[in-house]
């Protein structure tokens, strides 16, 4: 089940004022700060996310004269941006996860064969996760993490990326598929059906 946010509260009307008063815009920056870093942390890391979060912020004040006013909550938008900065970086993201696919499992307390079954048994997990993320497409990819770790709705990761609701579902559905298939006749099948359908 999708977790409800409070109203949203208006973002436009910051935008909009900020465009004259410039200090307006910290606002902004308070209210979905933590929300961008989490989701840059998940995707980059934590070394990389305070400075994309900076780079997000920066970008969006920038463009804020081109912000649609019609929409009043500006977090896809902002996703949108953390997006495409993250994108900038892939080389490191790709990195990033074949670091994960080639860590060894080291129990916490040698000699507890239920410890070292279960270290061993997450590991083996975060791997095959790894390596269904590396494989997919960066689109592809953009989308499930969206849906899955931020859960932004098809429209709102529609405005975030810029493409069709369409365009959205098809990738969903290809990247799902894709991730399906490595994760397979395992234990982490149905835990990753689990996060990743929120509809």
């Amino acid at each position: 089940m999708r977790r409800r946010r409070g109203p949203a509260a208006d973002d436009a009307a910051v935008i909009e004022s900020s465009r004259r008063e410039p200090e307006r815009f910290a606002a902004l920056f308070d209210r979905h700060a933590p929300h961008i870093y989490r989701y840059l942390a998940r995707r980059a890391g934590r070394q990389v996310a305070d400075d994309l979060v900076a780079e997000t912020f920066l970008a969006a004040f920038a463009k804020r004269d081109r912000y649609d006013l019609r929409y009043a909550d500006a977090r896809p938008w902002l996703y949108g941006i953390a997006t495409n900065l993250v994108g900038q970086h892939h080389r490191d993201e790709v990195r990033q996860y074949r670091i994960l696919q080639a860590a060894a499992a080291e129990p916490e307390v040698p000699g507890h064969a239920e410890r070292v079954a279960a270290d061993v048994t997450a590991q083996a997990t975060r791997t095959l996760l790894a390596q269904a993320l590396a494989a997919l497409p960066a689109g592809d990819r953009d989308v499930l993490l969206l849906i899955a770790w931020e859960q932004l709705t098809y429209q709102e990761v529609s405005q975030a990326l810029g493409i069709p609701v369409g365009t959205v579902r098809s990738r969903l559905h290809r990247a799902r598929a894709k991730v399906r298939q490595v994760l397979a006749d395992t234990g982490a099948a149905a835990a990753y059906e689990e996060i990743t359908t929120n509809e």
